[in-house]
């Protein structure tokens, strides 16, 4: 007996021991086994993605120098990466639900790594302009299927809820460090071949740590859908960019009446597809459109002007752009700081109140820089950036959130892919409106300055107005 009961004590520590390990080694509760990798390497490519979207901001003057672009053509040096944002997004994210976030995943950061080295070896503003675009079509490759892997990996509410932050949270930090890379390398080029290099490695640690997860449907993918989409686009950010010299003029004219002829095209075309870019039944949805909204007036509030801004500012104050990348830091950096901390709000502040916080805190921002541009020190803007960048901060925190819950979870690719497109959309015309506004007519910079910053807080309070409006009904 005595033996038996040290054997069975024996057997009862190992047995203890092995659960104790099982449990040290086993993922949080709510959590797959590889969804740490899945947070890390999803926000490490979306904060390169972002990088390099964000990176011409302040080298806008010594591209356009090196490749000889006019003032007029400069909004397809910006509006290049958001416009194949906008474009296949929706397609990106039908295609990750569809046939595999993860290899969606991996293929958009190679694509990305890849056409980033040939906007390195640009030599005019038309190779730059396709090589920007191919940039935006890699990155929403990136952006669509890394919301599909997070809420695979993090099922849970509560997991889903720190996972969205966090990368909300790199949206923002991609933004900020963007452009002080760009404005530390000894020129432009070389800082296409830095994050060409970043996204490359991150393409290789993907394609070994990543699980693979889908939602298929049967179909094939909405390719004229993405090709009328993609069109529609080109048109519309082409009549804003033709639109700083006259709005009126019979080409300006017919490229928006094209764009709505396109779109009316698009919206029966996904009607009669078996798998839509877009379900279209989800635009009867409260929610939805909430979403929609938040990301349409993000782009075209926030984005649209903070895009050209550090351009302008470096043109009328004679910043240098590391000066300049570093004055915008305190913006960026505010707002990566605030999407990381945002969580804190869950459970006190919902998420479509705290959109509406974000817009009400951008609108307030801009309106303290009136007078800015036009004064000469680069002191002016701060209160702007510091109150802007809180809302930015917010905005970017609750935003992937509220476009995962706008749709059923299978359907969660295709929900971020739906925001993200209206945000581009929003950024491509929010760019080419400030551009136009800026520098249309015979008035000083400082003028289409205050102006661009008049209209950029009257869009946000619309959007703040939007997405409380639209909400489920009881």
């Amino acid at each position: 007996m005595p033996q038996l009961e040290r054997t069975s004590n024996t057997e009862l520590d190992r047995t203890s021991t092995t659960a104790a390990a099982e449990r040290a080694a086993a993922p949080a509760a709510g959590e797959t086994p590889r969804a740490t990798a899945t947070l890390a390497l999803t926000s490490a490519a979306t904060a390169v993605a972002l990088m390099t979207y964000t990176a011409p901001a302040v080298t806008l003057p010594a591209t356009a120098a090196a490749l000889h672009t006019s003032v007029s053509a400069q909004a397809w040096l910006l509006n290049g990466t958001p416009l194949g944002l906008a474009a296949l997004l929706l397609v990106a994210g039908s295609l990750a639900d569809d046939y595999g976030r993860r290899r969606i995943f991996v293929a958009g950061t190679v694509a990305l790594g890849l056409t980033t080295v040939l906007g390195a070896f640009a030599t005019n503003t038309w190779i730059f302009t396709v090589a920007r675009i191919a940039q935006g079509a890699a990155s929403a490759a990136i952006l669509a299927s890394s919301l599909g892997l997070l809420v695979h990996a993090f099922p849970s509410a509560r997991g889903r809820l720190h996972a969205t932050g966090v990368w909300g949270a790199f949206v923002s930090g991609g933004i900020a460090v963007g452009p002080v890379v760009a404005g530390a390398m000894p020129n432009w080029r070389s800082t296409y071949g830095v994050l060409a290099a970043v996204t490359l490695i991150v393409a290789a640690l993907s394609a070994r740590a990543l699980t693979e997860s889908r939602a298929p449907r049967d179909g094939r993918p909405d390719m004229l859908g993405a090709l009328v989409f993609s069109l529609a686009l080109v048109s519309l950010v082409a009549a804003l960019t033709l639109g700083r010299d006259g709005w009126l003029r019979t080409p300006v004219a017919l490229l928006f009446a094209t764009t709505v002829v396109l779109l009316a095209v698009f919206a029966l075309v996904e009607s009669r597809t078996r798998t839509p870019m877009i379900d279209l039944s989800l635009l009867r949805r409260p929610r939805f459109l909430g979403s929609a909204a938040g990301g349409l007036f993000t782009g075209l509030a926030v984005l649209g002007l903070f895009t050209f801004l550090p351009a302008l500012l470096q043109r009328t104050m004679g910043l240098s752009p590391i000066d300049t990348a570093w004055l915008f830091l305190l913006w960026s950096g505010l707002s990566f700081l605030v999407a990381l901390q945002a969580k804190r709000l869950a459970g006190r502040v919902s998420s479509r109140h705290q959109l509406a916080i974000g817009f009400a805190l951008h609108a307030v921002g801009v309106l303290t820089m009136l007078g800015a541009v036009g004064s000469g020190s680069w002191v002016r803007v701060l209160p702007g950036l510091v109150i802007g960048g809180i809302g930015s901060g917010l905005l970017n925190a609750a935003l992937p959130l509220v476009a995962v819950e706008s749709v059923p979870t299978e359907r969660a690719a295709m929900g971020s892919g739906a925001q993200q497109t209206f945000r581009y959309i929003g950024s491509c015309a929010g760019v080419a409106l400030t551009i136009a506004l800026v520098t249309t007519g015979g008035g000083s910079l400082a003028h289409g300055a205050n102006v661009a910053a008049v209209v950029s807080a009257v869009l946000a309070a619309v959007g703040a107005l939007a997405v409380l409006a639209l909400r489920e009904r009881a």
